[in-house]
C-alpha cells in the first residue's frame, strides 16, 4: 500500500522516474519523456495510468 502511494506521488511530480521504476528503460519511458517535453500534463497522465494499472 505504501509503495503504491509513493509511486503515485512520483508520477505526479517526476513522471519519467515513476515510469522508469515501474517499467524500466523501454518504450514506455521514451513515450513518457516525449509527453513531458511536449507538455507536462500528458506525461503525468501517462505515468499515473502506468502506475495504477
Amino acid at each position: 500500500m505504501d509503495n503504491k502511494i509513493v509511486q503515485i506521488i512520483l508520477a505526479i511530480f517526476l513522471p519519467p522516474i515513476a515510469v522508469f521504476l515501474k517499467k524500466g528503460a523501454g518504450k514506455d519511458l521514451i513515450i513518457n519523456i516525449l509527453l513531458c517535453l511536449v507538455f507536462y500534463i500528458p506525461g503525468v497522465a501517462h505515468a499515473l495510468w502506468l502506475v495504477t494499472k
